[in-house]
């Protein structure tokens, strides 16, 4: 079963300011932020403090955020996409390659060090999906 698709921000090295900024305006709390220094795979130099992944929760005010690699442009209209957290991996495969047919695929479904099974694609109305499925969940 689907649940709510999730707001996710994207800043170029300023994902910690907007999250303290956003803690100041609405209250709240930042959890389960990582940077890309924390995280199990080489990142390019400078990228250590960047946010690789981070929630913000207020009341029922719930979005997540991430900085971009330093490649990687920001801009209106690229800086947000909708990420669905799934419960099963049929579900992920299903919903991904329904996505696929018409969209672009920013990111191949793949395992992940999170221990999750992880997918970005552009559909063909311009909106970015982020599919998740924590195998973790499963068992």
């Amino acid at each position: 079963m689907k649940q709510q698709a999730v707001p996710y921000f994207t800043f170029e090295g300023t994902a910690k300011e907007a999250l303290n900024y956003y803690k100041e305006v609405f209250g709240g709390e930042i959890t389960d932020l990582q940077t890309f220094g924390d995280a199990d795979f080489e990142t390019p130099p400078g990228m250590d403090d960047r946010v690789m992944h981070a929630r913000f929760r207020s009341d029922g005010l719930y979005f997540m955020v991430s900085d971009t690699f330093d490649n990687q442009n920001v801009a209106v209209g690229n800086n947000i996409s909708l990420a669905l957290e799934l419960d099963s991996e049929e579900e992920i495969n299903e919903i991904y390659g329904r996505l696929k047919e018409r969209g672009t695929v920013k990111m191949e479904l793949q395992d992940t060090f999170w221990g999750a099974i992880f997918g970005k694609v552009k559909d063909a109305y311009g909106i970015t999906w982020d599919l998740n499925f924590e195998k973790a969940k499963a068992k």
